[in-house]
């Protein structure tokens, strides 16, 4: 299996390892710059911002300025004036009380119990209802220990309005952009939000910086002026921010309250690094600029430029991810692998990891037009080799 490509540019180095254990693969393997050329289409630096000298700087900057490289102690003790100029920035950008977490993840394993136990829904413990495809890190098995758990088929609005009817009070997990390039109604759930009193929580780590005047993503765009109490948003620091973390979106002070206090990844010592806060600070910066509107009218350029050659499912959704259907494993690892050799790196998807089989490309700032249009006719010719039929395949 061949190693990751380099993530400095739209251009990456694949270097395959050596047929020998993994250390003598370390020892021996030449410096990066050897291994053939390949056009990233994996990562999710959606607006190319991961190495923008401004984000660079503000981690070195900060670390600079902190002397150290972490602070171990629980947030419940001690707190720096770094992190909450962070959380400040990001409040009045999202309009939102933002809480700030070393990772997405650990964000999500903040509010699952405090979901089930009840505290935020008046104590009484919600029916909890996942969307099939959300994300891994938006566990429920540990939560039916605390409360009844449903999954249902993926944006199965009519079973969640069955569920909204049969029980007072119901809680529904899902991703605002999912990985896979498919996005939740957001519409159809306030509604339900409206009629049932429906409680939202929303993981928009796809969605956040490539949406909205400053950022703000896919959910909270579409959200009304004041959060209100029945709804969160998750959202990384990573992928189109640009730097690195993760961040809860909360509507009221009593929720910031009882996050502060009780959530055990905020309180324990995993609060952001001084070099991830410098570098989110840097992307606050460049989220209050004109470049931000600049950066999204070229992705959605860069989108259209790729619809305009292949067909997908998620064509003329805005969103940067596209999965190219194929059906057959077999079929989608020979043609990833015949990308890789064209110099296309991609990502082979499968079943039921992520719901399909399939090809996913990831379109960023940083692809010029003339490598997704050489990618493109690269994507045709391989699915025609390998399937004997043209795409879109029937």
């Amino acid at each position: 299996m061949q190693a990751g490509p380099r993530v400095c540019s739209a251009y990456a180095s694949v270097e395959p390892p050596a047929p020998h254990c993994l250390t003598q693969h370390l020892h021996r393997q030449p410096p990066v710059d050897s291994g053939p050329q390949v056009i990233d289409f994996v990562r999710s630096s959606y607006l190319g911002l991961d190495n923008h000298p401004v984000i660079v700087a503000g981690a070195i900057e900060a670390i600079e300025a902190q002397r150290s490289l972490d602070w171990s102690w629980a947030r419940t003790r001690l707190n720096c004036d770094l992190l909450r100029e962070l959380e400040e920035c990001l409040s009045e950008m999202f309009r939102a009380r933002v809480l700030a977490f070393s990772s997405v993840t650990l964000a999500n394993l903040a509010t699952m119990p405090i979901l089930a136990s009840g505290q935020l829904t008046g104590g009484a413990k919600p029916v909890l209802v996942f969307d099939s495809l959300a994300h891994t890190s938006l566990t429920c098995r540990p939560m039916a220990d605390e409360t009844s758990v449903e999954t249902i088929v993926h944006n199965d609005i009519d079973a969640l309005e069955r569920i909204c009817r049969e029980n007072p009070v119901v809680a529904y997990v899902c991703d605002g952009v999912y990985s896979m390039g498919d996005y939740s109604p957001i519409k159809e759930l306030r509604h339900l939000q409206e009629r049932y009193g429906l409680y939202l929580y929303i993981d928009d780590a796809h969605g956040l910086s490539i949406f909205g005047r400053h950022g703000e993503g896919f959910a909270r765009s579409q959200l009304p002026q004041e959060l209100g109490g029945r709804t969160i948003i998750a959202a990384s620091l990573a992928k189109g921010f640009g730097a690195s973390g993760g961040v809860l979106m909360l509507g009221t002070a009593d929720d910031e309250s009882l996050f502060r206090r009780y959530s055990i990844p905020g309180v324990r010592s995993v609060a952001p690094n001084p070099a991830a806060i410098g570098a989110a600070l840097g992307s606050c910066k460049i989220h209050r600029s004109a470049e931000l509107g600049q950066r999204q009218a070229r992705l959605a350029q860069r989108i259209e430029h790729f619809d305009h050659r292949v067909a997908t499912a998620g064509q003329g959704n805005s969103l940067p991810i596209r999965t190219i259907a194929i059906g057959s494993e077999a079929n989608a690892i020979a043609i990833a692998r015949g990308l890789l050799d064209g110099g296309f790196y991609t990502l082979g998807t499968f079943s039921p990891t992520v719901g399909q089989v399939g090809i996913r490309v990831c379109i960023t700032v940083a692809h010029e037009a003339r490598h997704i249009e050489r990618l493109c006719k690269c994507i045709l010719e391989k699915i025609a080799e390998t399937t004997g039929k043209p795409y879109p395949l029937r």
